[in-house]
């Protein structure tokens, strides 16, 4: 029996959630140190399926190296197989009709409960796994599983209740136009990246939010985190059934769920390949679905940052040197390419770009003096070593770094390359690593670079143009419009906040859908438009009719 609804609520004042900034002696430090250590201590973990709220174990074992010393794992997991992702399905299924019945702001409550159990209750459990079993330095951490996951879940809150407050603006007399919005008819299929364990939350949290069952598939290099955000699910209030968390190897679960007749939609983020052929599969099943299923997805980027002689030197390399490094250049958004005017690179741009990145530090991540952590597992520090090599092979030359250490973790130094060529091979494919390609152009060739930027890749997910001219700026922005779905002014590509710059691009960066705002929460609803007449109609006859 549904809960009826006796009141119209509204959620409480959304605001983005304060970072800690794990200075040396602060509490937020002594606690981290605290976590971190008994998760070494304890490790490695078990981690199940969970199908209808219940363990399922495969006994099919797989393990989540630790990056930073990847004889080490942090956990063990059992693979879904076809039995469980079959169970995992129809149990979504039939969790679906009460999970949408119920009324939003028992929803809102459950998810709401969940921010406050992240940013409250695990945030440091939550940070130290992603720290362990991802790579990142406490900073990177904290913002990601702590600050954008609370954000994520606090703002979608806020973002549903405007949405359903959208309602028609005409009633003709006698009559009462309205509009609900309908979960999909089905379920939908969460497929989340190594890199931010908050994705991992929003990719299910957006869908469920609206009322859809959700079947979640992490990624291998992140299971242990994702598995406490569901975990966090659950104990918030999120009934079983309603998320499904089914790791396992990639291609066989996939497989499988896209082939099922209620398959409704796909939430994506991880590389435009796969997105791609998921695509094209997808396409190739459309005639088994019971609807068009929606494709969302948030791919790749070769993010650039263009620098004209008027920047201001000192934030430009700053900003350059964040936008780069950070998390080992493993972020979607991060910098790989930097145009810069040819006066401002001679005139110190060069020797404090190289200065600044001489300083950076390379190690484990729970060492806090460490700004740059390992590469997320082998496949990553070959294809990336590779790059390096492939580049100076066509002429770069690397100007610092370039070398690697893959014995105990999978380090890679920080490398700027210089190149004269603005199409050779390290400023057109992402590479995903912590390698920056420069090249230097002349000041008076400064409106003919935008061009270059925009068609020197098939990406357009982030870029920045750092200029004290506005006449510049402007240019610039207008020329590159379509270069980016998040640009930025004096100011690095990377670190859209949720509720501030709405994420995403377009291209061969994905859909553009706008995680952190309304939009996204468009395209995992259906609505149904209704109209209510209270005045009884006398005739069939119109009056054109009549003699």
């Amino acid at each position: 029996m549904s809960t009826p609804t006796l009141a119209s609520f509204k959620v409480p004042e959304i605001t983005n959630e304060p970072m800690r900034s794990y200075a040396p002696g602060s509490p937020e430090r002594k606690a981290l140190e605290q976590a971190i250590a008994q998760l070494e201590q304890e490790l490695p973990f078990e981690v199940p399926c969970i199908v209808n709220g219940k363990p399922v174990k495969t006994g099919k074992l797989a393990k989540q190296p630790i990056p930073s010393d990847h004889a080490k794992h942090l956990c063990t997991y059992h693979e879904a197989d076809q039995a469980t992702v079959a169970s995992a399905i129809e149990g979504a299924l039939a969790a679906k009709a009460d999970w949408e019945s119920m009324p939003w702001s028992d929803r809102a409550a459950i998810f709401l409960k969940a921010a406050d159990l992240v940013s409250g209750k695990y945030r440091y459990k939550l940070i130290a796994a992603t720290m362990l079993g991802q790579g990142k330095n406490a900073w990177q951490a904290e913002i990601d599983a702590a600050a954008e996951l609370t954000d994520f879940l606090r703002f979608g809150v806020k973002y549903v209740e405007e949405l359903y407050s959208i309602q028609p603006p005409r009633n003709t007399p006698g009559s009462w136009n309205r509009t609900e919005y309908r979960a999909l008819e089905g379920f939908v299929f969460a497929v989340s990246p190594f890199n931010f364990t908050a994705i991992g939350g929003n990719l299910v949290g957006t869908p469920a939010l609206v009322g859809n069952t959700v079947v979640w598939k992490p990624s291998p290099a992140a299971t242990y985190s994702n598995y406490i955000v569901y975990k966090i699910f659950e104990e918030a209030g999120v009934p079983p059934g309603v998320i499904q968390f089914i790791p396992g190897p990639p291609a066989e679960v996939v497989a499988q769920v896209i082939a099922h007749p209620s398959f409704a939609a796909l939430h994506f983020t991880g590389s435009t390949f796969v997105f791609k052929k998921l695509w094209k599969d997808i396409a190739t099943n459309v005639d088994v679905y019971k609807s068009y299923p929606r494709l969302v997805g948030e791919t790749g980027g070769k993010n650039f940052h263009l620098i004209h002689q008027s920047a201001e030197l000192k934030n430009a390399v700053m900003q350059t040197v964040r936008g780069a490094f950070e998390y080992q250049g493993q972020k979607c958004s991060a910098l790989s390419r930097v145009y810069v005017a040819s006066s401002l690179w001679k005139n110190g741009f060069k020797d404090q770009l190289l200065t600044e990145v001489a300083k950076l530090k390379v190690g484990p991540p729970q060492e806090f003096t460490n700004f740059i952590g390992p590469v997320i597992g082998k496949p990553a520090f070959d294809k990336i070593t590779s790059y390096i090599t492939k580049a100076k092979d066509a002429g770069g030359e690397v100007l610092i770094g370039g070398s690697a250490d893959g014995s105990k973790g999978y380090f890679i130094q920080p490398t700027v390359i210089l190149t004269k060529d603005p199409k050779s091979v390290t400023m057109v494919d992402e590479i995903f690593g912590p390698v920056l390609t420069v090249y230097v152009y002349e000041d008076a060739d400064f409106e003919k670079i935008p061009e270059l930027v925009d068609s020197t890749t098939g990406y357009a997910l982030t870029g920045s143009i750092f200029s004290q001219d506005r006449k510049a700026l402007l240019f610039a922005t207008n020329k590159l419009r379509n270069a980016a779905g998040n640009v930025y002014y004096n100011e690095k590509c990377t670190g859209a906040v949720v509720g501030q710059q709405p994420f995403g691009g377009a291209r061969a960066s994905g859909t553009n859908d706008k995680a952190g705002s309304m939009s996204i929460f468009y395209r995992f609803v259906s609505a149904r438009s209704i109209k209510e007449n209270f005045v009884d109609l006398e005739d069939y006859l119109y009056p054109s009719n009549l003699a």
